[in-house]
């Protein structure tokens, strides 16, 4: 239960940093912040205690691999996510670059004033 709550908390200081912050780093910022939790929560979906590698062996039957085996799906999307995380990351830095170079300010407010 803990670990959820924690996810939770992630994600909450994520949102909050998206919604609030008028600084785009900032806001970048908390974008990852809530990219990490979901992938955190993710994570707890596949999580099973005592859990073995999803890899069948001979010596095993099917019963006990169903029972004790760990969800591989959740690690294919988080490995997926990552990627993903990694270009939508580097597309912000990148359009946050060319705001700055163009306005001469990562606030917003100032940006939106400064567009007319």
């Amino acid at each position: 239960m803990l670990p959820y709550l924690l996810t939770m908390v992630l994600l909450m200081i994520g949102v909050y940093g998206i919604v609030v912050k008028r600084n785009i780093i900032k806001i970048i910022v908390g974008v990852i912040i809530t990219e990490y939790a979901v992938n955190c929560f993710l994570i707890l979906q596949g999580y099973r205690d005592g859990g073995i590698a999803p890899i069948m062996t001979a010596d095993m039957n099917t019963a006990t691999f169903v029972d004790k085996s760990v969800d591989p799906v959740p690690q294919a999307l988080i490995l997926t996510a990552i990627v993903i995380g990694l270009g939508t990351v580097a597309l912000m830095v990148a359009l946050a670059i060319r705001l700055y170079e163009k306005y001469g300010t990562f606030d917003i407010s100032e940006i939106r004033r400064l567009q007319g």
